[in-house]
């Protein structure tokens, strides 16, 4: 998970004071101490730190609150709030519309990891249905075509660039009218970038954007710079119109907090966020459903957006109806798997499950994990139908066990803990057991349609614990006025 020090920090800060007997100001003094200290090691600037902590103590007066509140769950919602104040620009971005042409020209310094960042927001649009194409008007940087080819013809993306024009604006111009009369949706420039702010990278800026008139401007920014993406923001704000931001790298600082807080403080909208250097590592950055996975509170409509990025419609109503039978077999769990491994990076997938911290999913062991997936379904492809569907555990003794290991050249111990693992998740399924299904069978509306009863299934002990218990849950959802509001709590508000 991106910023997982931080989330880290907070979630510990958040569990000490919800294991405390009594919240009076020692207690809530030590949590808004221990997330300020967390806060400021991830470079986010002093003073909106230091006002974050003045309005929870005014939100949070505890002289003035009657002894039914539940302080646990005011003092949590403020801190939510407060944290989304801080990286919310108040502001939203232009977005693309398909079938109709749209120029969004990049910007940004060198070593930012722009043109690398053009590939994944075309190939992001592209798994949407957008037909983008790729123009390289970076005539400064050697190589720069030659990393927009190869990236654009991995992604089997369109694109145009020239090996002997030197002329940037020239090539940003005759790529977007051939692309234009081509019906691409989406075309993205790639512009010159610099070691530093010199005054030449802004002037070319400014001549490419006037003759291609770009309906966006994304400035592209390293997370490293920490607190110092204020500076740069607003100076590239004031040469172009720069629309929304991307902050890239931000899995390999600890000063991502910093770079996003300030981006934010100049009213420019962090869109996405660049999480690592494969393809699909590359996030919609949405305020909401990110400090709810920070916190540890997940994202549940994002985890369900992933699903049906996976899963075909068709195929959802039958998904949807094993869930609600609660009847989880060794076939499905297999299914589960190969979705899984589509979904992308398996702690992004991980994190947006509610009560899962970043704790769950140490740095370095997400390889570990995902080996370990692969090697279940390897084991799982050693055995007969009538074990892969069947619902009772006994069927599966030690010789079949025996038989299974040898045919995949597993241990006997392996499979036996694959086994435990079944038994596992075969326990959370059949919670699931009696759940309503939309009459369309999607999953979307599965998303909207939790109340609080199937809520408090899916959430694991320590998160409803949190939250106050059943009573807190079904308490959390009237103040919040509708299923749709208490999903933006847990990250899965409008996109």
């Amino acid at each position: 998970m991106v910023l997982a020090e931080l989330g880290t920090s907070i979630s510990r800060a958040l569990q000490q004071m919800s294991n405390a007997t009594i919240i009076d100001e020692k207690v809530l003094n030590e949590c808004l101490n221990e997330i300020t200290r967390a806060l400021l090691q991830s470079d986010v600037q002093f003073k909106l730190v230091r006002d974050m902590q003045t309005n929870i103590k005014k939100i949070v007066n505890l002289d003035d609150l009657a002894a039914g509140h539940n302080k646990r769950k005011i003092i949590q919602q403020a801190i939510f709030n407060e944290l989304c104040k801080m990286l919310d620009p108040g502001k939203p971005s232009f977005t693309p519309k398909k079938a109709k042409p749209s120029v969004v020209m990049f910007v940004g310094l060198q070593g930012s990891g722009k043109t690398t960042t053009c590939t994944k927001y075309a190939y992001y649009h592209q798994k949407k249905g957008w037909r983008p194409s790729l123009v390289c008007a970076d005539t400064f940087r050697a190589g720069a075509f030659d990393q927009l080819k190869q990236n654009a013809t991995k992604a089997k993306i369109p694109f145009y660039g020239s090996y002997t024009e030197s002329d940037p604006v020239k090539i940003a111009v005759e790529g977007v009218e051939r692309f234009k009369k081509e019906n691409c949706d989406l075309i993205i420039v790639d512009t010159s970038g610099r070691h530093k702010q010199e005054a030449a990278l802004f002037e070319e800026m400014r001549q490419v954007a006037e003759a291609t008139k770009p309906d966006l401007v994304i400035f592209v920014m390293d997370s490293s710079i920490g607190q110092a993406a204020f500076d740069q923001a607003q100076a590239f704000k004031q040469s172009v119109s720069v629309g929304a931001v991307i902050v890239t790298k931000m899995d390999g600082h600890a000063k991502g907090g910093g770079a996003l807080s300030a981006v934010a403080a100049t009213k420019s909208p962090v869109i996405f966020i660049g999480t690592g250097e494969h393809m699909d590592e590359f996030e919609v950055f949405d305020v909401k459903p990110f400090v709810s996975r920070l916190l540890g509170m997940g994202d549940w409509s994002g985890f369900m957006d992933k699903i049906q990025e996976v899963v075909p419609m068709d195929q959802q109503p039958e998904l949807l109806q094993k869930l609600s039978e609660g009847n989880f077999t060794l076939r499905i769990m297999y299914e589960q798997f190969q979705n899984i491994m589509k979904m992308g990076p398996i702690s992004q997938v991980f994190s947006m499950l509610p009560g899962f911290s970043a704790e769950l999913m140490p740095k370095g062991r997400e390889k570990e994990s995902s080996a370990k997936i692969k090697r279940y379904m390897t084991m799982m492809d050693s055995m007969t139908n009538e074990e892969l569907d069947n619902t009772n555990p006994k069927l599966m003794n030690e010789s079949r066990m025996m038989r299974i290991a040898r045919g995949c050249g597993r241990q006997l111990t392996e499979v036996m803990e694959m086994m435990e693992e079944y038994k596992r998740l075969a326990k959370i399924w059949s919670k699931m057991k009696g759940l309503k299904i939309p009459k369309k069978g999607d999953m979307s509306a599965l998303s909207r349609n939790m109340n609080a009863q199937n809520m408090s299934k899916v959430l694991p002990p320590q998160m409803l614990k949190q939250i106050g218990g059943m009573g807190g849950l079904q308490n959390l959802m009237k103040q919040m006025g509708s299923t749709k509001d208490m999903m933006g709590m847990f990250g899965g508000g409008d996109k």
